[in-house]
């Protein structure tokens, strides 16, 4: 085991602090990365919270990694050392069941082994995450960024950027359709940036009359405030498809009725409680709501080599760790456009 400088929670209300974690020795397969970019995702604070329930203290979060390959296993033929490396929300799976098998690792039946505060087989604890100088991950989860690419921008295309790619791509979105975003936070701009490269007419839904303009910014046509009546209720029946970014508490049935017949609404965010769906919203028009979850590893590599080809990442606040509490603190009231990014090497501060 090599020891790693890191940041951890050592309760659900206690500050992030200094913590050292405990590296696996590079194996055969195996890619070290010295990590050079961590992004701060809504999902690291519901686990250092305890939100979502059964965080094992302490916790390492961070899971839209960017670094440098330092070392490499005798059988790794994808990565040398100084290439840019990247890691996602899973660092391993059980690569025989039949969602592996269709390369659907997020739905891996025998449960993927996300990048932190899952169950390590490595070490019999559990995995830690990117608030660290560096993490030891098999080559088959480790992911190739191009080095055209901002690095510190294209980290979260790990998480924020698959969440919303996944969604878009499976259900075909593209141009002719007319697409809605609702809300214009981290998932919520690159589902936009993403819908519109792909040619679709793009409507953001927001309850921020600020955002607006950010909106139009970022390549939607146009931006809806959704406590506005007047203004959602133009918008009846004419959706292909809507994607619903918001991981806080919010009404679905203000967003169903704008589907049109057959039409899909699907969510990425994870509000801490059940949000209540009236059945009239769905039986009406065979309206569908769904749900999904980043991506397999071969999407994600397809997401980034995309992204390289037509110059997308993140709008991002890079911040030194020692910042971390305040970020998340701006992050609840929304005070972040739209990424907060972890400058790794403020751990040697």
């Amino acid at each position: 085991m090599n020891p790693a400088k890191a940041y951890a929670a050592y309760s659900a209300d206690a500050p992030l602090g200094p913590f050292q974690v405990p590296r696996r020795d590079v194996g055969p397969e195996d890619v070290q990365i010295a990590i050079l970019y961590c992004v701060v995702c809504h999902s690291d604070l519901h686990h250092v919270r305890n939100e979502w329930h059964g965080t094992v203290y302490p916790c390492v979060p961070g899971h839209e990694i960017v670094g440098r390959v330092t070392a490499v296993g005798a059988g790794v033929h994808r990565f040398r050392v100084g290439d840019v490396a990247a890691v996602g929300c899973m660092v391993d799976a059980c690569h025989s069941c039949g969602n592996c098998k269709d390369g659907l690792e997020q739905f891996c039946s025998n449960g993927p082994v996300f990048t932190y505060n899952s169950p390590d087989k490595h070490t019999g604890g559990v995995t830690y995450g990117g608030y660290s100088e560096s993490v030891v991950v098999d080559q088959s989860f480790a992911l190739s960024v191009s080095p055209k690419l901002d690095l510190a921008a294209a980290a979260p295309l790990l998480c924020a950027g698959i969440t919303t790619w996944s969604p878009l791509r499976h259900w075909g979105v593209g141009r002719g359709q007319k697409v809605g975003v609702v809300g214009l936070g981290g998932l919520g701009h690159m589902a936009v940036k993403f819908a519109a490269s792909f040619g679709a007419e793009v409507v953001v839904f927001t309850t921020s009359p600020g955002k607006v303009a950010d909106a139009i910014k970022l390549g939607a046509h146009q931006a809806v405030v959704s406590t506005n009546a007047d203004e959602m209720n133009r918008h009846l029946n004419s959706f292909d498809f809507i994607l619903d970014t918001v991981s806080a508490q919010h009404d679905l049935n203000a967003y169903l009725p704008l589907l049109k017949r057959d039409a899909t609404m699907v969510l990425v965010g994870a509000p801490e409680q059940p949000l209540p769906v009236s059945a009239f919203n769905l039986i009406f028009q065979r309206h569908r709501l769904a749900g999904s979850l980043i991506g397999g590893i071969a999407e994600t590599q397809e997401m980034l080599d995309y992204c390289a080809a037509e110059g997308i990442t993140s709008d991002v606040e890079i911040i030194p760790i020692q910042k971390i509490d305040e970020a998340y603190e701006r992050m609840l009231r929304g005070d972040v456009k739209y990424r907060f990014v972890i400058d790794m090497a403020s751990l040697g501060r």
